[in-house]
């Protein structure tokens, strides 16, 4: 009862808008675009100054070491995950609750920090490694329960909330991380300061906006809290099975290359890797906004058998999705060796050829990405598996590239991997609306 009023007070200090019904009103394509822009800009710009931090006041050590944990803890969370917020905001009909989603949700975190402690205790880390390895999966944790909120806000179409939330992450990350630095030197005590700004942002921002717009339901007890109906969570877990699984194949595609780095080339490698392929992953930016925003919109077309409107919507996004990667590559040709010195050091400007071929490899990324949002709009996750074993056989047999070629062949391995996805999701595409041309 205490949370409860606590969560009450908190709605109203923040003042949450609600219409005549109870219910947020919901904003248009264009307003949520903005929205989910603005927020990914400040939150992909703060993960990044994190890096630089990092790579500033420590290391490229200590920048492997910490990226090292994120690609441990990310399959992990990947798969638990079960994508449910895309599920979520794909629910044109409303099949399953909010409290279906939240109970899978708290299940999949605790079936995936158990995951993190055995990866821990059979792998031999040192002592500050798993240090960041559990602070890590600590923020995983908490991110994981603000991403199922964002998936009823997505759903109720309204990214604002979303993006004044990815702000807030992103600035209280700067600031841990930042102080942590500062204090200790170490990624650890970095990953740890993350994780509690990860907490206080879903206690006092995520968790008070879905009390509200869940309020004006007609049905006793809180607004939020879990349902533990096994019939539902098993049903909702073998429906969401199939695009878990595709996105934890997808998740370690991208790792890979990682894996492969620290093992052949130390952690010093792996932190220049992972800081130039960061700033590649500010063209994601705009590609998670535009998907994000675009596809309950598409979900809708398509569940209206408005077939057209679908497949327009979906080429634009595809067409932008290009055009973000020419830019990239251009900007990486004629200004990447300055970039990487001002942002981090000269050492990490000595390979900028690896940063060309990230950006190719990138710009091939987003066009993907584009796809991969048009499929799930469709909800046929079940297409989504064998076309993901494909990528991963791609991804492990081209990151045996790394050993001969270093961070170069690493780039080539994740450009393999981006046009293997683009292939499976054309596949899957036209497997599931047809080759029929626009009309």
């Amino acid at each position: 009862m205490r949370i409860n009023l606590l969560l009450s007070r908190i709605t109203k200090c923040l003042g949450v808008v609600t219409d005549d019904a109870g219910k947020t009103p919901a904003l248009g394509l264009r307003l949520n675009f903005a929205w989910t822009f603005a927020g990914n800009v400040v939150y992909g710009a703060s993960q990044w100054f994190v890096l630089v931090e990092l790579a500033k006041l420590g290391s490229p050590e200590l920048v492997g070491r910490f990226s090292l944990g994120l690609a441990v803890t990310a399959p992990l969370f990947i798969f638990t995950n079960l994508q449910l917020r895309s599920i979520q905001a794909t629910d044109v009909h409303g099949e399953y609750e909010f409290a279906d989603y939240l109970g899978l949700r708290l299940l999949g975190n605790l079936v995936a920090l158990l995951g993190v402690a055995v990866v821990v205790g059979v792998t031999g880390f040192t002592l500050e490694t798993t240090g960041v390895v559990l602070a890590i999966a600590a923020a995983k944790a908490f991110e994981a329960v603000s991403d199922i909120i964002y998936g009823l806000m997505q759903h109720r179409e309204r990214m604002d909330r979303v993006a004044i939330s990815l702000m807030f992450k992103g600035l209280v990350s700067v600031i841990a991380v930042g102080a942590a630095m500062i204090a200790a030197r170490s990624a650890a005590w970095a990953a740890l300061a993350m994780a509690v700004g990860w907490l206080i942002v879903l206690i006092v921002y995520d968790l008070p906006n879905a009390w509200a717009m869940l309020s004006s339901r007609r049905k006793p007890g809180p607004p939020i809290r879990p349902r533990w109906s096994g019939r539902l969570l098993l049903k909702l877990t073998v429906f969401s099975a199939p695009l878990g699984l595709s996105m934890l194949l997808t998740t370690v595609n991208l790792n890979v290359p990682r894996y492969f780095i620290e093992g052949y080339l130390g952690p010093r490698e792996l932190g220049i890797f992972t800081a130039m392929a960061y700033i590649v992953v500010a063209g994601t930016t705009i590609v998670t906004a535009l998907g994000q925003a675009a596809t309950p919109k598409m979900a809708e077309y398509y569940g209206n058998g408005q077939r057209a409107a679908f497949q327009l919507l979906l080429w634009k996004l595809v067409t932008i999705g290009a055009a973000i990667g020419l830019v990239t590559v251009a900007a990486s040709l004629w200004f990447g060796r300055q970039l990487l010195t001002v942002m981090y050091r000269p050492e990490y400007a000595s390979r900028n050829d690896v940063f060309v071929w990230l950006a190719a490899a990138g710009g091939v990324g987003y066009i993907a990405s584009f796809l991969g949002y048009g499929i799930t709009a469709t909800r046929a996750f079940r297409r989504f598996v064998v076309p993901s074993l494909f990528t991963t056989a791609l991804a492990i047999a081209s990151g045996f590239l790394i050993p001969r070629f270093g961070l170069t062949g690493a780039a080539w391995s994740t450009a393999v991997v981006n046009l293997g996805a683009c292939a499976a999701a054309v596949v899957i595409l036209r497997s599931v609306i047809g080759t029929e041309p626009l009309r």
